[in-house]
């Protein structure tokens, strides 16, 4: 099998393993109809928002392991940065 077929395959695999399981845990209404649409797209088009798809599931599991470790020290400091800037008036205006 071509690397290029293989990658396809695991990436649906993947898509397809994330849906049984949001499925089990009762799927959204908004996600049954997203689903149902990217099921009427070309297979690159349905490839390439399930690549996304998972990049992004990735960066948040990244992100959500990023603040967990998070010690109450660091959160002091940050904290102590933020209050320091307030008190210099260094807050962008937004």
């Amino acid at each position: 099998m071509p690397v290029f077929f293989y990658k396809i395959s695991r990436t649906i695999k993947k898509l397809y393993d994330i849906t049984v399981i949001t499925a089990a845990k009762k799927m959204t209404e908004l996600l049954q109809q997203a689903l149902a649409q990217i099921q009427q797209l070309s297979p690159d088009q349905q490839d390439a928002i399930a690549a996304r798809f998972l990049a992004e599931l990735q960066d948040e599991q990244k992100w959500e392991d990023r603040f967990v470790s998070t010690t109450d020290n660091q959160w002091e400091q940050m904290a102590a940065m933020v209050r320091q800037e307030i008190a210099l008036d260094e807050i962008p205006v937004v």
